[in-house]
């Protein structure tokens, strides 16, 4: 009976605490040709490839674009040609693994084991009710990430914060219970065409950069090119004519559909698109008045 009271004191003192996570760390997508992909990720978007894993036989099986000291976009080769998702995972920093272990294992989320990666950082994943992996990663001292600190930081970079990334929602009432309720995600806005037809949610999720998750609803299956622009990233910038404009110098076709444009959200924002159809956003911080 002591055990179970114990257990129960610790699951309830857990779920009134901030979970330990600073921000994202990064996103993965999978492509199809990764020399197609180094033509967006490093030439238009102007990230330098920091490191790779490879195989036995050399072959790349995963190679960083790094944002930042701390965030990163991941892109694995492979994609099949019938293969429509093309996210494979969001990845949460966090400051201390272990306590947050702990804390997600206490509100009832079973999280996988905390695994070293051969990156030599600490991670473990759970899922959202969409089937979204979501990671969570402790740099280490030692790790790839850790050596690369204040280097592959380009000028070229069109930005330098991973903003949020965009996950898809059948459910929103089991995407609140896992995000906000189990996660402590806080919502800051939602949106659509109109009132009657909600298409976006953003959930703020714990830290000091005020990055966030956007929920991108739908009610029926999306189609391949609907999952591409719904399944993204969006990184921040000053200024979208400017961004727009050096994009557009690394080789983005001037064409209507890149074209810098004020969102439901009222702010200015762009979108661009890998070889395989996967949106990059750029998004202004501040709401057009």
């Amino acid at each position: 009976m002591r055990t179970l009271i114990s257990v129960l004191l610790a699951a309830a003192v857990s779920a009134g605490q901030q979970l330990p996570i600073t921000g994202l760390a990064h996103a993965g997508f999978l492509v199809s040709d990764l020399d197609k992909a180094r033509q967006f990720y490093s030439g238009i978007l102007g990230y330098e490839e920091a490191f790779d894993l490879k195989n036995e036989q050399g072959q790349v099986l995963l190679t960083y674009f790094k944002i930042n000291d701390d965030q990163f976009i991941e892109v694995f080769p492979g994609l099949a040609p019938n293969q429509d998702v093309r996210m494979t995972h969001v990845a949460l920093r966090t400051s201390d693994i272990e306590k947050l272990h702990k804390m997600l294992d206490a509100r009832g989320l079973a999280p996988g084991k905390i695994s070293a990666g051969r990156d030599g950082n600490l991670n473990f994943s759970v899922k959202d009710p969409g089937g979204m992996r979501l990671e969570f990663v402790e740099y280490r001292p030692g790790s790839l990430h850790w050596k690369a600190r204040g280097k592959f930081l380009s000028s070229r970079r069109i930005s330098g914060h991973l903003q949020h990334a965009g996950v898809t929602v059948a459910n929103l009432d089991a995407a609140l219970a896992f995000y906000r309720d189990k996660l402590g995600f806080q919502e800051t806005w939602r949106g659509g065409p109109s009132d009657q037809d909600l298409r976006y949610v953003n959930m703020r999720m714990p830290g000091p950069g005020g990055d966030y998750i956007e929920f991108m609803l739908h009610s029926t299956p999306p189609t391949r090119s609907q999952l591409g622009s719904m399944l993204h990233i969006c990184l921040e910038v000053p200024d979208i004519q400017a961004a727009y404009k050096k994009a557009v110098e690394h080789g983005l076709p001037p064409e209507d559909r890149f074209q810098p444009r004020v969102g439901l959200s009222k702010r200015w924002l762009m979108s661009t698109f890998d070889p395989d159809g996967s949106r990059t956003e750029f998004m202004e911080p501040k709401r057009v008045e």
